[in-house]
């Protein structure tokens, strides 16, 4: 079972616009993705019910990945009622999720 939401181009808006949210910016080719994916569920268990996490697949998505400038994946961003308040590119860790979740929100 995943503690994160898939989120489409459809559904970005409506669900991110209330509460804080973590959205990693992927898709299935990346290994660098693929390292951080079990990071990114691991944090997402333990926050549940604090900070909602979703993914976008930007070959899905593109519409999405082109409207935030995602240049390079993974790129995790994090939302505060609907708007953008942080933005790291590159695999990180829950440990650094974490401590990024205390330090923004």
């Amino acid at each position: 079972m995943t503690d994160t939401i898939e989120l489409t181009t459809g559904t970005f808006d409506s669900k991110t616009k209330k509460g804080h949210w973590i959205i990693d910016f992927w898709a299935s080719w990346c290994g660098p993705c693929k390292m951080m994916a079990p990071e990114f569920e691991a944090a997402a268990r333990e926050l549940k019910g604090k900070v909602h996490f979703g993914k976008v697949n930007v070959e899905d998505h593109f519409e999405l990945s082109d409207r935030f400038n995602i240049m390079s994946i993974p790129t995790t961003m994090f939302f505060k009622d609907g708007k953008m308040v942080y933005a790291h590119t590159g695999a990180i860790s829950k440990a650094e999720i974490l401590k990024l979740v205390k330090e923004t929100f």
